[in-house]
């Protein structure tokens, strides 16, 4: 079997959100049949939902995988499960984490439970802007290139937290 490239968002806005996205990067370096290549720096954004919760802290990490693209999203639900998430109190609130597929190769799929690529990706420079410290070029389909979707979106409220982009 070969190897897919698949990208992942990662947002964490409670308990320490730098130290969710780190211990989700880790989680995920762990998913059978899947390799975590490398990971964008961290970007602090401010709510996409209600404004009364803190900000959250906003990543994306590149993978290749074996495993199919309902499977891969099944792993990214476990890890959710582990660290604790609960389903927010309200659509778009606070949570713990968020593991997000946004691109799964270049497939579009519809199903019940999975849209790939994300639904609304091409209109959140909180995934735009770290999917571009990683992946640039990459379309997404029936977008454009990610690097010029996100210059065009702009980075309005969005701050680089110092970190290294991380090849792990």
């Amino acid at each position: 079997m070969h190897w897919i490239p698949a990208y992942v968002a990662l947002g964490s806005n409670l308990d320490r959100p730098e130290v969710q996205v780190e211990t989700a990067l880790a989680h995920i370096a762990g998913i059978p049949r899947t390799r975590r290549v490398l990971h964008s720096g961290f970007y602090a954004s401010a709510p996409m939902g209600p404004a009364d919760q803190p900000e959250f802290v906003n990543a994306v990490a590149g993978l290749l995988t074996q495993l199919p693209p309902r499977e891969l999203l099944e792993q990214f639900k476990r890890i959710e499960r582990e660290m604790g998430r609960t389903p927010p109190p309200m659509r778009w609130g606070p949570r713990r984490i968020d593991l997000d597929l946004l691109l799964y190769d270049a497939l579009q799929i519809e199903e019940p439970g999975l849209t790939v690529p994300h639904a609304g990706i091409h209109e959140r420079n909180f995934v735009l802007y770290p999917l571009a410290d990683i992946a640039p070029a990459i379309v997404i389909p029936g977008r454009g290139p990610v690097g010029e979707l996100a210059r065009q979106l702009g980075s309005g409220g969005l701050k680089p937290i110092a970190r290294a982009t991380g090849r792990r």
